[in-house]
């Protein structure tokens, strides 16, 4: 006898087993409640007392419990069938068969798991409005350790959990930065800007400062009178990001310091894109090293103070000295994160409060899709101030390859990966120097890399589009299945896939789209509240 089940079964149609219980011979064990004791009726027609009405309630719940409703059209009914000649050991695998119970079993593949054939998972996944993350361990004694002291070896491949959630959460703060810019991107020019608020993605933090960037360059006035509604894109100075605080003491206890946050947006205004395209190198002002040198523009945006707002470097600079002298004596860290211009702006950030005082905590920066900020002087200069780096980089991401070209950035692969060659090459290394020092276009990247891919999500395009590339949500979910570079996505990942979904559902595989929309999202569910004349997030 086969049974037909749809996502519940009526109790009315109860009757029907009890009708045809006396075909029933009794198993040993039962297929959908491997706990059942051995019955010792075996061999006989099933009794009242062997088969009741809650034995079966009880089975058809475990049934509930293993499948899910597939197609919503279909009625609910139970079919039976007179039994089939043949020995029970048949029938019940016939039974066993039909219920397909391989697909649920712990010992399903990840990649099966992830098919668009058993999309149970993707609708758990897009079902959740808010994040879930990996379990809050401890850091404790080990706190350094994922702060970078030893850049983070040992911890990226495979990625460590603890350092996962990590990545994952300072991200978020750089989504806040976004957010706290998009809700209110215009600047007053005739007076300072009133204090902001930012929904941080973390309770534990409070925030204590906002920070502004100022380009260096303008557009004539007439411009504004051209296109009144869009003079916050014509601005040049800008709320870029913020300062943040651990103020909760179990999360202290938890995270084993008081965390410091400091988190920049990226490129949002037409005159932080004009900055981003002056990509000539320039020495640093402070440095007594002429061959340090890092970008126009990026150090434009970091130095130039506004008409009523101070420099970025000069407000952070700041901020930072306050909270030390003010948690004077306890065990502090400095974090700073950044996505794209911000994360190029968080190395300058990192560089400057490096030296701003004596005994300053451990600095780390968690960048995302950051492009070449500064030549390889620069790169040793954050080197010897201890300046911890992760860049968390995407394959097809485009933005992580500009500015400049490879020539810093090759020799320094060479002389890492194969010294033995440098030597026997010392004329090409000398040359290798010289044009480092002396071109203006030769930028190095800085710190400790973690890259993912794009065509490892099972739900991203492999062809996906630039813009979904650079995009921080993407970057976030990428990091959030990442496990290793031999498995690049685990199927336990968590992040919820509704964001994504709302911004990128261009680029996501038509098979998890089409079953999105079977499942009837609302739109304003998935909608993030954004002014729709903003551009997409980018450098």
């Amino acid at each position: 006898m086969q049974i037909g089940v749809g996502h519940t079964l009526p109790a009315q149609n109860l009757h029907v087993f009890q009708a045809r219980r006396a075909s029933f011979k009794c198993r040993q064990t039962s297929p959908l409640n491997p706990l059942t004791k051995p019955n010792p009726c075996s061999q006989k027609p099933l009794s009242s007392a062997c088969f009741s009405t809650e034995s079966t309630r009880q089975h058809l719940s475990n049934l509930e419990k293993l499948l899910q409703k597939t197609n919503e059209a279909e009625p609910e009914q139970v079919i039976t069938k007179p039994p089939i000649n043949g020995s029970i050991g048949n029938k019940g695998k016939g039974l066993l068969e039909g219920l397909n119970l391989s697909r649920i079993w712990p010992e399903t593949k990840a990649a099966e798991e992830m098919s668009p054939r058993h999309l149970n998972r993707l609708q758990r996944l897009l079902s959740k409005s808010n994040m879930e993350y990996s379990p809050r361990n401890s850091l404790g004694s080990r706190w350094r350790e994922y702060h970078g002291c030893n850049d983070w070896s040992g911890l990226l491949d495979p990625l460590d959990e603890n350092l996962r959630r990590e990545v994952v959460r300072y991200g978020e703060f750089v989504q806040a930065a976004y957010h706290g810019f998009h809700s209110n991107p215009a600047m007053s020019t005739n007076q300072a800007p009133l204090p902001r608020h930012v929904a941080l993605p973390d309770r534990s933090y409070k925030l204590t400062k906002s920070l502004y960037a100022t380009s260096s360059i303008g557009l004539p006035d007439w411009v504004d009178d051209v296109a009144p509604d869009l003079g916050w894109m014509t601005q040049r100075s800008s709320w870029i990001g913020y300062v943040a605080v651990c103020d909760d003491r179990r999360e202290i206890q938890r995270m084993g310091r008081r965390d410091i946050v400091i988190a920049l947006r990226g490129t949002a205004t037409c005159m932080e894109w004009a900055e981003n395209l002056r990509a000539q190198l320039v020495r640093i002002p402070e440095s007594d090293n002429p061959t340090q040198k890092v970008e126009c523009g990026f150090l434009s945006l970091h130095k130039t103070p506004g008409a009523h707002v101070s420099s970025l470097a000069e407000s952070v600079v700041e901020e930072v000295k306050r909270l030390m002298e003010t948690y004077k004596g306890e065990s502090l860290s400095i974090t700073i994160t950044g996505h794209s211009l911000g994360a190029a702006l968080s190395l300058l950030v990192a560089d400057e409060i490096s030296s701003c005082a004596p005994h300053v905590p451990p600095i780390a920066v968690f960048s995302f899709g950051g492009p070449r900020v500064g030549n390889k002087g620069f790169v040793n200069r954050l080197n010897e101030k201890n300046v911890k780096v992760l860049r968390i980089v995407n394959n097809q991401d485009l933005i992580t390859r500009v500015p400049g070209i490879f020539i810093g950035e090759g020799s320094n692969q060479q002389q890492q990966e194969d010294p033995q060659k440098k030597q026997r090459n010392d004329g090409f290394g000398k040359l290798f120097n010289m044009i480092d020092n002396n071109n203006t276009w030769a930028y190095s990247h800085v710190g400790t890399e973690l890259r993912v891919d794009t065509k490892m999500s099972p739900y991203l395009k492999p062809d996906a589009d630039m813009a979904c590339c650079h995009d921080l949500e993407a970057y976030l979910h990428l990091v959030d299945g990442f496990l290793s570079s031999n498995c690049p996505f685990r199927s336990n990942a968590k992040r919820s896939l509704v964001k994504l979904v709302n911004d990128q559902r261009s680029n996501m595989k038509q098979l998890y789209t089409h079953k999105s929309l079977s499942l009837n999202l609302e739109r304003d569910r998935l909608r993030v509240p954004i002014p729709s004349c903003l551009p997409r997030p980018s450098r």
